[in-house]
């Protein structure tokens, strides 16, 4: 009996030695996790710490490779983008001469068939101008030489001179000259040289479309409701034909050139109003950053800039703006007032003020403003 009760002791305390062994090493390598844990934590802490990081900057680093897909696709997408501009301007050069013009003269009075002429091709030069010049005018580009420019900031992408107001295009892989974007409807960057190019093609495409939408209300409404019969004709017609034998079949109701003219009238319609609205704000953007004399990159910069100073009690000046209407003067080029029609109304190569690399004051401005950041 005793035999019996000291092995079954020894049974107990050798299984109690199991579970403290057990305990130990549990505990052992719970705590080599926890210190694993740790080291990773710090390692990748120490290797992407940064004093500057916060939200825009994590969110930036998060859509890099989106960044980068966006910026390989319009590269190699753009002449398809210039050549849809192309196609889908001159469909509706070709309808209105096609199909609305002869119906103008016959309809319209002297005095409204003038108006329509004049102001029609008025602004179709206008924006046949403007959109080549955009295509075809060099953006500006800093010299790669680094002693030509003192004073100035390297990139640290083309590892070149990069002066004020100049950022790097990922797309066209150069350094632009007062960038403002890089537009895949022209294939180029709109920079120093092209940048009243592109906005005067805006502006003048938004009051063609609108031009179009208006004028071509009422035949829109005529030709929608034609449509409209032609299905509610063609469905009779059909139902005739389906109790008829081959040969009774009636004629079609309309005929090929009227359904033509019916739907060119409504596509036209259709995509100038949508053209309108769409292009329409993107110039009422524009032209509220050219009032405030800054760019789409020099907008976002200086946001941050006006909050960062904001919190310091500090008040930010944009150094590159001169006033609404000075703005205007300079972003168009009118030194005197004859040039708001020779320079402006009509078409104009004339070249901007200064040459992208400095930023004096050109001499159309009539207020000096302080070259301050923040006071």
């Amino acid at each position: 009996m005793r035999s019996r009760q000291r092995m079954f002791a020894a049974v107990m305390r050798l299984l109690l030695k199991c579970l403290r062994l057990g305990r130990r090493r549990q505990f052992k390598l719970v705590r080599q996790v926890e210190q694993l844990w740790h080291y990773g934590q710090l390692c990748l802490h120490s290797l992407l710490y940064n004093s500057f990081t916060n939200g825009d900057v994590v969110l930036d680093s998060l859509f890099e490779p989106i960044y980068w897909l966006v910026d390989h696709v319009t590269r190699w997408f753009g002449v398809v983008f210039v050549a849809l501009v192309i196609g889908l301007t001159s469909s509706i050069v070709a309808i209105v001469y096609i199909c609305l013009l002869p119906l103008i003269l016959q309809t319209y009075t002297p005095a409204w068939i003038c108006w329509h002429l004049a102001y029609g091709h008025w602004n179709l030069i206008m924006i046949v101008f403007h959109y080549y010049m955009a295509i075809t005018t060099s953006p500006g580009h800093p010299p790669q030489a680094k002693d030509d420019l003192t004073g100035v900031s390297i990139c640290r992408k083309c590892i070149a001179p990069k002066p004020a107001r100049t950022h790097h295009c990922s797309i066209c892989n150069r350094c632009v000259l007062k960038m403002d974007h890089h537009c895949p409807w022209l294939n180029n960057c709109v920079g120093h040289y092209n940048h009243r190019y592109f906005f005067s093609f805006c502006l003048f495409m938004t009051m063609g479309c609108i031009y179009c939408t208006i004028s071509s209300w009422e035949m829109f409404r005529d030709a929608y409701a034609a449509i409209e019969r032609m299905k509610l004709l063609e469905k009779e017609r059909l139902q005739v034909a389906a109790n008829q034998t081959y040969y009774q079949t009636p004629p079609p109701s309309f005929s090929f050139r009227q359904r033509a003219f019916h739907k060119s009238v409504v596509y036209l319609w259709v995509l100038c109003s949508s053209v309108a609205l769409a292009l329409g704000a993107l110039t009422l953007w524009h032209a509220a950053l050219i009032t405030r004399g800054e760019t789409s990159i020099e907008r976002h910069i200086n946001k941050k800039e006006r909050q960062r100073l904001q919190k310091k009690g500090k008040v930010f000046r944009n150094p590159y703006s001169y006033g609404s209407w000075d703005n205007w003067k300079v972003f168009l080029g009118v030194d005197m007032p004859r040039h708001w029609l020779t320079r402006v109304l009509l078409p104009s190569p004339h070249l901007p003020h200064g040459t992208g690399l400095s930023w004096d004051p050109p001499p159309c401005v009539t207020k000096q403003r302080t070259p301050l950041l923040a006071i």
